[in-house]
């Protein structure tokens, strides 16, 4: 049987469970918010002294904090291809291999294969509105954009907003505070219309917000899933009127404020609709912050490294879970990540998986409604196709080291590096000598990953 065989078949597997729940009450909405570049420390909730984020601390504690939760990649385009899909990004071809690009550009010919079942199109199934709005960076050609991918409706950039960069602006134009409004010709689409090029990147934190909210509106009396993608705070960092000048932490802070004003209008508007304690919101980010970007990169907080890599810093980022009256206030150590979202949003829609796709998240439920811990589960690091490290409760090996972007040398290590994230969050003490027993479960838990993985026809070469 074919991929698409196999899509088909799940779909109509769903289809035929919507029409078993005929009747049954109205399933709660589902918005992830998504922002890009957000570090782990780049919130006052998460400790960040001087960027000021009001709404998203209010969200944090009239919800559940995560002190433990991981993007699946520490890139642009795998990571957003595991949150839609529910599946590390190699089984559907969206990572990269040495030598290759690590992300989706203008001119490449791949993107999210068209066998590939996303939420956005299991939830449609299930009833649902469905919307994107800012980022994509999942394909641009025909099977891949977000309308061939279960979204009735998206707004927003194709790709990354440093990308089509004019010829006469220099490279590190992008990490300046002051970037050129008009220096890089990425287009803004509704649908698949081009409606401004170059997008006005100004306006694009405070656009997305009122799209949203609008959507929120004309869908109140319907189940809804939106996938709010912001393009910040990835360089080049920019922020409305509004916001520009006004934060102690600069431009990139600027941009961050407004992401958390942006946050707080998406929860006063279903507040105001009478739709807050029946819609879960997510809001996290696709990876680590980018080091390199010099005042306009993010903070890590106390965790090493920043995007690019698979240290904590590469991949943890916040996670706040909020549906007042549904979860309680309270922060968790459990470790969670995007790739649970696909499995948790099915299980609010009383839909089961999709026939014949595997998954690699489990489902939150447990713990965001009841607070009962997941079983114990390993967490894969990838850096493109290679499983570099790997974490079971508090213990991480690493088979392979490498830092974020500027490092072009991998180390590998055997025996592994291995540190007890509790202790040591900051992955500073190497203490594989003592603990060959637990080396030994890791190894298991990656052979068995493995053995598991048919990885996808490679999408980014």
């Amino acid at each position: 049987m074919t991929l698409n065989a196999i899509k088909r078949l799940s779909l109509a597997m769903l289809g035929l469970s919507l029409a078993g729940l005929a009747g049954a009450a109205t399933p709660p909405n589902v918005i992830i918010i998504f922002a890009d570049d957000l570090g782990y420390g780049d919130l006052a909730c998460y400790g960040h002294p001087s960027i000021r984020t009001p709404h998203l601390d209010r969200m944090a504690a009239e919800g559940l904090r995560f002190t433990d939760f991981y993007a699946a990649a520490a890139l642009c385009t795998p990571s957003r291809a595991a949150l839609l899909t529910g599946r590390h990004a190699i089984r559907s071809g969206m990572t990269h291999r040495p030598g290759t690009r690590a992300v989706l550009f203008p001119d490449s010919p791949g993107g999210l294969p068209p066998s590939e079942i996303t939420l956005a199109e299991a939830l449609k199934m299930a009833g649902y509105a469905t919307a994107l709005i800012g980022k994509w960076h999942l394909g641009i050609h025909e099977g891949s954009r977000p309308r061939d991918q279960g979204f009735d409706h998206n707004f927003g950039l194709p790709y990354s907003n440093d990308m089509d960069r004019r010829e006469d602006v220099p490279g590190e134009a992008r990490f300046r505070p002051d970037p050129p409004a008009d220096g890089w010709n990425v287009p803004l689409l509704r649908n698949e219309e081009v409606i401004e090029r170059p997008a006005d990147q100004t306006t694009l934190t405070k656009r997305y917000t009122e799209e949203a909210v609008r959507f929120i509106t004309a869908n109140r009396t319907k189940p809804f899933f939106l996938y709010l993608a912001h393009n910040m705070p990835h360089t080049p960092v920019f922020a409305s009127e509004a916001f520009r000048g006004k934060s102690p932490r600069g431009a990139y802070g600027d941009a961050v404020e407004e992401l958390d004003w942006s946050t707080g209008e998406v929860l006063a508007a279903l507040r105001r609709e009478g739709l807050a304690e029946r819609t879960l919101v997510i809001f996290t980010s696709d990876n680590g912050p980018w080091l390199t970007e010099r005042e306009q990169g993010g903070s890590a907080g106390l965790l090493r490294d920043g995007k690019g890599s698979t240290w904590e810093g590469g991949m943890r980022v916040p996670g706040l879970a909020w549906m007042p009256g549904r979860i309680a206030p309270g922060v968790t150590s459990e470790a969670a990540g995007t790739l649970d979202l696909f499995p948790t949003a099915l299980a609010l829609a009383g839909q089961p998986s999709p026939a014949g796709v595997t998954l690699d998240g489990t489902d939150l439920s447990p713990l965001l409604f009841a607070g009962r811990a997941p079983p114990e589960r390993p967490f894969f690091y990838y850096r493109g196709s290679d499983i570099y490290a790997v974490r079971l409760g508090p213990w991480k090996a690493h088979f392979f080291t490498q830092g974020g972007f500027g490092d072009p040398a991998r180390k590998a290590h055997a025996p592994p590096q291995l540190f007890h994230l509790a202790r040591d969050p900051s992955e500073q003490f190497n203490v594989a000598a003592d603990h060959p027993d637990v080396l030994a479960r890791l190894r298991t838990a990656v052979a068995a990953h493995q053995a598991a993985v048919v990885p996808g026809e490679p999408q980014l070469q």
